[in-house]
């Protein structure tokens, strides 16, 4: 099994540790070619218009979306999750690949950045400590999109569509391997003839 990080700005160094600490091969994703043999793709935080312009100048917007079409997993986290979604409420590139209205920016400037314990669906353990940096919010999700995760006041911070995951937190920033555990098993239920793998969020 082979994940790759889109390496193209943003935080996807500490994806990248976070897959090694699980022993998993990682690639680093920066032009269409490095998408051949992957099982899935993560794509980081970072600044959402920066990486739109650098995925459609290095040619990776058509080949992202078909990926996603093959049913390989997609996870977006943070600028990531903005990217993935259909609709951000302005006019700006993204894959509109998850059924998902996103608000930018949900919770102010980086002056405002917190974390927060979460209770995430299929998460087990207990709490999970969410990481927030300018970080978007998932205003409403379509008929398929599950909600995994929501805020005391309501607020969506994670949501899965089949192969498609979005949170709007960082997990890669934290010591604990558990949502990047729950992404390395949604990779292997998504892939043909894997056998035997627990996914209950399907």
């Amino acid at each position: 099994m082979k994940i790759g990080v889109l390496a193209l700005q943003g935080d996807f160094a500490e994806h990248k540790q976070m897959l090694l600490r699980l022993g998993v091969d990682v690639v680093e994703v920066r032009l269409p070619r490095d998408l051949e043999c992957l099982d899935s793709v993560i794509m980081p935080g970072g600044e959402s218009t920066t990486f739109a312009k650098l995925a459609m100048r290095f040619g990776l917007m058509t080949p992202l979306r078909e990926f996603a079409h093959q049913g390989k997993a997609l996870w977006g986290t943070c600028a990531g999750l903005i990217f993935l979604a259909k609709d951000i409420g302005r006019d700006q590139p993204t894959l509109g690949l998850m059924d998902i209205k996103v608000k930018r920016n949900a919770f102010g400037r980086q002056i405002d950045s917190f974390t927060t314990d979460l209770q995430i669906e299929s998460v087990a353990g207990g709490p999970f400590i969410g990481v927030f940096i300018r970080a978007p919010s998932i205003e409403s999700v379509g008929a398929n999109v599950r909600v995994l995760c929501a805020l005391d006041d309501g607020t969506i911070v994670a949501a899965r569509q089949d192969n498609l995951l979005a949170t709007s937190f960082h997990p890669e920033l934290t010591q604990d391997t558990r949502v990047h555990e729950y992404f390395v098993n949604m990779t292997k239920a998504c892939k043909p003839g894997y056998p035997d793998v627990d996914d209950p969020a399907l």
